[in-house]
């Protein structure tokens, strides 16, 4: 079967061997066997999103985790600050708000990142449960500095709690958990990580469970406190994806091999490599400079070609990259290097490109 090799920001490429693991037999999911498998998943993501802390694992989007982050840790009748600097953070605060909860908006200008200065005029004054920020927002490409916001936090208002969504930047770029004082780090499967679909993982700290305690309405299937009662026992509430778990098993394997400071560095130069192409070729880049992503760069296309022939051009050799999302649609291009993707296959599509833009 022919097949588009993507480079687009998720689903990302999956290796075959990652896929095969999935084909391994079905075991029951209250089993020794299915309690080994979900113990060895969560010791390994432990290790990528560097905590001590536990990673709850959940048949879910990373969406789902944003939902669950304010069933958790909102409590009834408290402020929740979702700062909005694009298509993600402002996905933040749909959930906060779709989930009862006072959510404020906080606009920010799109490509440019989320500062503690920004942090620090939004809270001045108010009382605030929670934050929420998005590290590398996906639809722009840009990253925002979440451990300068942690020390404000720490700093001047201790009792809000951070929640980031790091979705296309866990095991892409340097996401130090605990020693940055996140209280709540999630991604999903399908982007750096270079896993299918279908699973999302969250690393949350202590101080979130604490405040779980006095949140009603917690909800069911998101609920930290019956997540976590099980967790110690290495299992789930409900049935989890046992196949997805086989992949994650065997890919978590293989990043921790790479070693994270070896896979970072990796994802440094597929950025640099990208950025570098789109200035000399004539585009801009939309993020703000010293805050463009190490994932996904999103292209200004300044020379204004056409979007849908480029897409055809590169289907044609097996290629595909993203459009711009929302209202950036045709303005921008979007260029995933993330995953498992290697310099020379990154220079496959870079050469690709550059024949259209001479074409």
């Amino acid at each position: 079967m022919s097949h588009t090799k993507l480079f687009i920001p998720g689903p990302v490429e999956v290796r075959p061997e990652i896929l095969q693991a999935q084909t391994a037999p079905m075991i029951g999911h209250r089993s020794s066997d299915c309690d080994a498998l979900i113990a060895r998943v969560e010791e390994k993501l432990k290790q990528v999103f560097m905590t001590q802390h536990r990673v709850y694992i959940l048949a879910s989007s990373g969406s789902g985790l944003q939902e669950a982050a304010m069933r958790n840790g909102v409590r009834e009748g408290r402020r929740v600050a979702n700062f909005v600097n694009g298509a993600f953070s402002l996905r933040w605060h749909e959930v906060a708000a779709g989930c009862g909860k006072q959510a404020v908006r906080c606009d920010l200008p799109w490509g440019q990142p989320v500062r503690p200065a920004d942090v620090d005029a939004a809270l001045a004054g108010g009382v605030w449960d929670a934050i929420t920020v998005v590290h590398n927002e996906t639809s722009t490409g840009a990253t925002s500095p979440v451990d300068e916001i942690a020390a404000l936090l720490r700093q001047k208002y201790p009792d809000t709690l951070l929640f980031v969504d790091a979705v296309s930047s866990i095991a892409g770029d340097w996401i130090p958990t605990d020693a940055w004082g996140l209280d709540i780090c999630l991604c999903s499967s399908q982007k750096a990580l270079a896993m299918p679909p279908g699973l999302a993982f969250a690393a949350v700290s202590d101080r979130v469970l604490a405040r779980a305690q006095e949140v009603t309405g917690r909800g069911w299937y998101f609920d930290f406190l019956e997540l976590e009662r099980y967790l110690v026992k290495s299992t789930t509430p409900a049935t989890p994806a046992i196949s997805l778990l086989r992949a994650a098993d065997r890919q978590l394997s293989d990043i921790l091999a790479e070693g994270m400071p070896a896979r970072v560095a990796r994802h440094r130069r597929l950025a640099e490599m990208t950025q570098q192409w789109a200035l000399q070729h004539g585009f801009g880049l939309f993020a703000a400079e010293g805050h463009r992503s190490q994932t996904v760069t999103c292209i200004e296309n300044i020379p204004g070609l056409d979007y849908a022939s480029l897409s055809k051009f590169l289907k044609a050799r097996g290629l595909a990259i993203s459009n711009g999302y929302g209202a950036l649609k045709g303005k921008t291009w979007r260029i995933a290097h993330m995953g498992d993707v290697s310099e020379k296959e990154m220079q496959e599509l870079l050469d690709a490109l550059s024949e259209f833009v001479k074409s």
